[in-house]
């Protein structure tokens, strides 16, 4: 098949990318971080609509996107809530133009009314249905990305504990999370896209581990790999997801399941 994976150089993107070609399918790749003309926030992209021509299936994984700490500052900025708008508007258009099948990467963000950023994700969820597409929630997928302002918490502690020996963390640590290393990831995203045409529109496929952790043991557990490394937890609250905890829909567990718990996803890493 020939696939094409837009947000290719993220953190997911990358990890998809590697899987689709180590099972020998061919890849196109389309990030802004590759080129200027991949963005996906000029209207009626000329390269993108050439792609679209040419390809069999689509993972719509782009937003302007980051970890805990960056969410927590950008998530109220009119850049930020522009740019993703701009993203599902423009990338919508051109798949209602192309009708080729896709799946809309949301996030269980998107049943949290308070969050933007899954106000966002859930209008693409309406207009996924609307073209009949499949769209996946992703819960917190960690894998190996660049340590910077926007990445994610189990990058972040790695870093930190490989560094100063320390693990100073932004909240009390008492929020809970559902952690998925990102080679099950994309284990499940190509499994959907392998079954596209049979997967019943009415039903919800949350990409998560279905195991709940707290980012206080996360972090005891990333610190017992380093030793003498000490967690020293923040004095704040989750800002980010206001402590809600949904349950995830069990229902992809019919066609995968994960398979690398915590501590081999965060060994993998180090």
């Amino acid at each position: 098949m020939k696939y094409l994976v837009l947000g290719s150089s993220g953190m997911i993107g990358r990890g998809l990318v590697n899987s689709l070609r180590a099972h020998h399918h061919e890849v196109k790749e389309f990030d802004l971080q590759n080129s200027p003309d991949q963005d996906l926030r000029i209207p009626n992209n000329s390269l993108l609509d050439s792609l679209l021509a040419q390809v069999d299936f689509v993972y719509f994984l782009a937003c302007d996107i980051g970890g805990s700490k960056f969410l927590s500052r950008a998530e109220h900025d009119f850049d930020f809530i522009q740019n993703n708008a701009k993203i599902i508007v423009n990338t919508f258009e051109l798949l209602h133009k192309h009708r080729v099948p896709f799946v809309f990467s949301s996030s269980q963000m998107s049943s949290m009314s308070h969050s933007n950023y899954g106000t966002t994700k859930l209008l693409g969820e309406k207009l996924t249905s609307a073209l009949n597409g499949i769209v996946v929630k992703f819960w917190n997928v960690y894998g190996p990305e660049p340590v910077n302002e926007r990445s994610h918490v189990v990058a972040d502690f790695i870093h930190s504990a490989k560094t100063n020996r320390k693990i100073r963390m932004l909240t009390d640590g008492r929020e809970s999370r559902q952690m998925l290393h990102v080679d099950d990831c994309s284990r499940a995203l190509f499994e959907l896209s392998q079954r596209y045409d049979t997967l019943p529109r009415n039903q919800q496929y949350h990409i998560t581990s279905f195991s709940w952790v707290t980012i206080r043991q996360i972090a005891d557990t990333v610190a017992k790999f380093f030793p003498g490394c000490e967690v020293i937890p923040g004095a704040t609250t989750d800002t980010v997801q206001k402590d809600l905890r949904l349950e995830p829909n069990p229902y992809i567990k019919n066609l995968w399941t994960p398979g690398i718990d915590l501590d081999q996803g965060i060994k993998s890493m180090l």
